[in-house]
């Protein structure tokens, strides 16, 4: 799933607990989900006529999904709540849940329209804030996304899917540590039968851990989530970069791998490409781009795709600046968040289009977000346009974060001081 995950699947967590009462976590038994999978279809043999049973189905695959990675739960999701629109046409719980759906699958525009509809028809509820918390930040409104969380923590302080929204959120407007503090916060808030949503929270403070350098902290958290919720997909991913940055190469293909072959996305295959590029396993490495970009084809025309992946492959890889272009177009077209932004800056700067590149970067940074990667594109794109000051202004911000993605902006500054371009 994207990096930004769906915020709104603890939201679904948070509700479907709130009426099952799961039993205590067995890291070796049943996962939460799969416990309120359990629990739903208990409810609905005991009472087949209501759409009760049927809205907790729905809810706990939606969750399941988050778990495994595996779309094909909201496919079932979907099913569930057909029987209970059956039962009970237009009721509330499912249409929220239906949203859900949406932004799992990645159809981010759809469902904001249904969350605005359901914000008309009921102005006080908490989820719906989260939906539309989501959705507007997928697509880039970060201002809206902002003002729905606030009213979440309005009209409920301190409740958990409003604290996540609001960690996401300080994190792409350029503060981490408020949003370490605030994912340290949920944590405390989440009861340890909750092991797979832990195990989210302590990845999202790793995450965040290594994108500040600090690689030891990050791998602490992460051997941390491994340990309450073993082989975590998500968890592995992060760890396997953690390695990277470790120049622990091997130990990282490894873990890559095992991700890629659990997990059915073409975006997993293309960071084990580039490692096994980094140990010069040339032969490996055709192989698994080659993998990558047929797989990320396949999929670059639904919403839930590989496209961003798939952009800087074409950009810097394949050396294919006007298919990179192409593809950055389409996911411009529909949305505008930050890391769109970046792939469509990217894309039209290996076009030589650097005066639109530089105003598509300079709109991302805009919002504040803190990445190291997106300031060495700003640098670059910076460069090339002629303008060194601010080249070299952007690259220093990138080398002060200290992250694995600030190396090549390093080098980057050490080329300008050695040619004295100043």
């Amino acid at each position: 799933m994207n990096r930004f995950l769906a915020l709104i699947l603890i939201t679904i967590s948070t509700f479907t607990r709130a009426q099952n009462n799961p039993i205590a976590a067995n890291s070796s038994g049943p996962s939460p989900a799969e416990r309120s999978i359990t629990e739903a279809q208990k409810k609905i043999k005991e009472k087949p006529e209501q759409n009760a049973g049927y809205n907790l189905l729905a809810a706990a695959l939606v969750r399941r999904a988050r778990e495994t990675s595996d779309p094909n739960y909201y496919a079932q999701a979907q099913n569930a709540l057909k029987k209970s629109f059956d039962l009970a046409p237009g009721n509330f719980e499912a249409e929220k849940i239906q949203v859900a759906i949406l932004l799992g699958e990645h159809e981010y525009p759809a469902g904001l329209d249904l969350a605005i509809a359901l914000n008309k028809k009921v102005p006080d509820d908490v989820m719906v804030y989260g939906l539309l918390t989501e959705a507007n930040a997928e697509l880039g409104n970060y201002k809206d996304a902002e003002t729905a969380a606030q009213w979440m923590l309005n009209l409920r302080p301190g409740n958990l899917p409003a604290l996540i929204n609001a960690a996401h959120l300080r994190e792409l407007f350029g503060d981490s540590e408020g949003s370490y503090e605030l994912f340290q916060l949920a944590y405390e808030s989440t009861a340890p039968t909750e092991n797979e949503e832990r195990a989210w929270l302590l990845t999202q403070m790793a995450h965040l851990r290594l994108a500040s350098g600090n690689i030891d902290a990050a791998e602490k958290l992460l051997q941390q989530a491994l340990t309450s919720f073993p082989n975590y997909d998500l968890a592995v991913g992060n760890l396997a970069s953690v390695r990277v940055a470790q120049k622990r190469y091997e130990e990282a293909i490894a873990l890559f791998q095992k991700r890629s072959q659990s997990l059915s996305g073409a975006g997993n295959l293309y960071e084990l490409a580039h490692t096994l590029q980094l140990m010069g396993r040339e032969s490996e490495e055709r192989q698994t781009f080659a993998a990558f970009e047929a797989k990320a084809l396949a999929e670059s025309t639904k919403k839930n795709n590989s496209n961003y992946e798939l952009i800087f492959y074409y950009a810097d890889d394949a050396k294919q600046p006007s298919t990179a272009l192409a593809i950055a177009e389409q996911e411009y077209a529909w949305r505008k968040d930050i890391y769109t932004l970046d792939a469509y800056a990217w894309a039209l700067h290996v076009n030589g289009r650097d005066t639109e590149a530089r105003q598509s970067i300079e709109a991302a940074l805009a919002v504040g977000i803190q990445d190291a990667r997106l300031f060495r594109h700003a640098g670059e794109i910076a460069l090339k346009s002629g303008d060194t000051a601010a080249a070299e202004h952007y690259l220093k911000q990138s080398v002060g974060l200290n992250s694995p993605d600030s190396d090549k902006a390093r080098v980057i500054l050490a080329r300008l001081a050695k040619t004295g371009r100043r």
